[in-house]
């Protein structure tokens, strides 16, 4: 396919424009990311993961009321957990089964998301759990809620044209949990080329009509490997693939430096894994326009409210017992009867209208409400700090604002001292046949229960029980 006999797919619906001329250089850049109907993000910027569709611990009212949140990443591996079920009796997958008109996204209705949402839509979670390396030429391994099955790239491609995200990133063979060998590695070059061939040619090719021609926006992956290990699956990303690339998916901030010239001018979404603020910067320092936070939910989860701030503030300033730290731990109990809010002057509604001491009590009682208030004021930092960003890009002053909040902040979160919500059933996968019960069981048998009553019956106090009796049982002591 030549990018001379089929024009390229995102003129109409898809633009991302740099400032300045970076686009070819390991620096920070600044960038404006637009599609028609969608709220336009200023890069650099985050995507918010979700579970199921769904923001941790936000709903979509909460999440449209009291955040900024203007795009989503949601993965396919969230909803097809009874597929085999359904296969048996012949029916499709609840998602893929919403009526829909032919201007509408089928995932869109199904997880109720306001229309100028932009949703990114991958084959796995972010994080993504490690799954067994049975990855194929064909597919690749995804967890469901039931178990490991394999993804075909076919049904991959079905699963975007059924449900229209607006940005879909493309199948990568990635090996997680192990480095790959030399062989392992050739053929992740082989399939991820292989599958980008194969999906760009079944909704982009010029064998495809108008009307069925998907609208999503394709980001091809980049693997984490050395420039010269995937150099011929890159050149083709230059040329004959060109045309239908809107975007670079990349796995490690090393892949920041291999990106071609030629496609400097593309959005780069970095799904790098971040731990702190710090390896954040640095990402962005290299030239990433988008990046995935996965840190920022489970700091929500263990009860750490972020009060970092870039640049650093002058009353933000290193103390003589050291550098100031990244959140506040609002499990400890010098939070008790704390009634400031969790940062000063924050204007989020959780810092608005609730203190810390209130705070404390919510996560003490396990009271879902702890988790809602900490994700919006950690998401509403979260945008401050990359709104700031910007600015610092602006100004030229990027680098001078970075060496102050290295030396201005710790270099890790603190340790979490409290015990989160109850995890989702993807975060603890099966590692065997004769893995323990992931829960205490809630509820026993009757007859057990009845049987244990029944025992106790002869040792429980009674109106005739005298004083020894009584004391026996620990209601009173004799003097």
């Amino acid at each position: 396919m030549s990018s001379d006999t089929f024009p390229q797919l995102a003129d109409k619906m898809f633009n991302f424009t740099l400032s300045g001329s970076t686009a070819s250089v390991l620096a920070p850049r600044l960038g404006r990311l637009a599609m028609a109907g969608r709220k336009p993000i200023s890069t650099p910027h985050y995507i918010p993961l979700t579970s199921r569709g769904v923001v941790p611990h936000l709903s979509h009212d909460v999440m449209q009321d009291n955040t900024s949140i203007g795009s989503l990443f949601i993965g396919l591996e969230d909803f097809i957990e009874k597929q085999q079920q359904f296969k048996k009796f012949s029916l499709p997958i609840p998602i893929y089964a919403v009526p829909t008109a032919p201007h509408e996204s089928a995932l869109r209705k199904f997880i109720c998301v306001p229309d100028d949402l932009l949703l990114i839509f991958g084959a796995r979670r972010e994080p993504p759990i490690t799954c067994p390396t049975t990855n194929t030429p064909t597919s690749i391994a995804v967890l469901t809620s039931v178990g490991y099955v394999q993804l075909e790239a076919t049904q991959y491609v079905e699963a975007i044209q059924k449900l229209s995200p607006d940005i879909v990133i493309g199948l990568a063979d990635l090996v997680l949990g192990q480095p790959p060998g030399n062989k392992r590695r050739m053929k992740m070059v082989d399939r991820t080329h292989a599958f980008t061939t194969h999906a760009t040619d079944n909704l982009y090719g010029p064998d495809i009509s108008e009307h069925s021609r998907s609208s999503a926006a394709y980001f091809a992956p980049v693997l984490p490997l050395d420039n010269t290990q995937q150099q011929l699956y890159l050149e083709d990303l230059e040329t004959d693939l060109r045309p239908f690339v809107s975007g670079l998916a990349l796995y490690e901030s090393a892949s920041l430096s291999i990106v071609p010239e030629s496609l400097g001018d593309l959005p780069r979404l970095l799904f790098s894994g971040p731990d702190t603020p710090h390896d954040i910067l640095r990402d962005i320092s290299l030239g990433a326009d988008l990046l995935t936070i996965p840190f920022l939910s489970l700091l929500s989860d263990t009860g750490l409210a972020l009060n970092f701030t870039f640049p650093s503030s002058p009353e933000s300033k290193p103390s003589s017992e050291g550098p100031l730290p990244l959140a506040e731990d609002l499990w400890s109990t010098s939070h008790t009867t704390d009634t400031d809010p969790l940062t000063a002057s924050c204007p989020c509604y959780t810092c608005q209208n609730h203190h810390r001491a209130y705070i404390h009590h919510l996560l003490s009682a396990k009271e879902m409400l702890a988790w809602t208030l900490l994700q919006i004021h950690n998401h509403h930092t979260m945008d401050a700090f990359f709104f700031n960003i910007r600015e610092s890009i602006a100004r030229g002053t990027f680098n001078t604002d970075v060496q102050t909040f290295t030396q201005t902040y710790a270099p890790e979160f603190p340790e979490a001292t409290g015990q989160g919500p109850r995890l989702r059933g993807y975060q603890l996968p099966a590692s065997g046949p004769s893995q323990p019960r992931r829960y205490a069981a809630a509820y026993g048998k009757l007859d057990l229960a009845a049987q244990m009553f029944a025992e106790s019956q002869s040792s429980l106090a009674t109106p005739d029980t005298d004083a020894e009796g009584l004391e026996e049982h620990g209601f009173a002591k004799k003097v």
